[in-house]
């Protein structure tokens, strides 16, 4: 009767031995045929077409400091106004104008966001005066690195236009901030000026009709 028990315990023991053997043995191959396909998806990245298409659904992103040139690829006839010398060169710098020097006051002196509207004419109003935010000329864009300060001549500029000028203005620059760029990059040709544009600080000449738009 004992050696039955024994048999018994024996043979309980080694088919216990042998269904946790076979159980490992299949975790085992489980987990080596997972880890064989991982090597086979790292090696696949995303194709050129992948990365075009995630890039086209992403807003294009710029940087502020050139921000001026898709302004005015969107509005070729604004004034320049880019005839000041520069401080360190002793050379007109063609690359400080009127809009890029709009973006800085409005960006970084006065720490507005700049895809609003709102917020656009708010620092349109501080040219037009009609704000208690009046300029600075100390703290004005271009007073630390040109020969003459701009604050005047900008301020001419502004005022010279009219409403629709003024809106347009503003679409313009919450378009380019937004992401709305346009169909191509802005050229800017050798010394910085953009094509087809006068360095004279001229403001755009009024047109039959534009006294209605100064209408409220």
């Amino acid at each position: 009767m004992k050696k039955l028990k024994l048999t018994l315990s024996f043979l309980l023991i080694t088919l216990s031995v042998a269904i946790f053997t076979l159980l490992s043995w299949i975790l085992e191959s489980g987990q080596l045929s997972l880890s064989a396909l991982e090597p086979s998806v790292l090696l696949n990245p995303p194709s050129i077409s992948q990365i075009q298409i995630a890039q086209e659904a992403s807003p294009r992103q710029i940087r502020v400091q050139d921000a001026w040139k898709f302004v005015y690829q969107k509005l070729p006839d604004f004034p320049l106004a880019n005839n000041y010398i520069s401080k360190e060169t002793g050379k007109v710098d063609p690359n400080n104008t009127l809009v890029a020097r709009l973006i800085r006051y409005h960006v970084f002196v006065k720490g507005r966001p700049p895809n609003y509207r709102f917020d656009w004419k708010l620092s349109l109003a501080d040219y037009l005066g009609v704000t208690a935010d009046y300029l600075v000329e100390s703290v004005y864009p271009g007073n630390d690195v040109l020969r003459s300060n701009p604050l005047e001549g900008d301020r001419a500029a502004i005022l010279g236009l009219n409403r629709s000028q003024r809106d347009a203005l503003v679409q313009a620059l919450v378009d380019v901030f937004t992401g709305d760029l346009g169909s191509s990059d802005p050229k800017t040709p050798a010394g910085g000026k953009p094509e087809g544009r006068s360095n004279s600080p001229t403001i755009p000449q009024s047109q039959p009709g534009d006294a209605k738009l100064l209408a409220p």
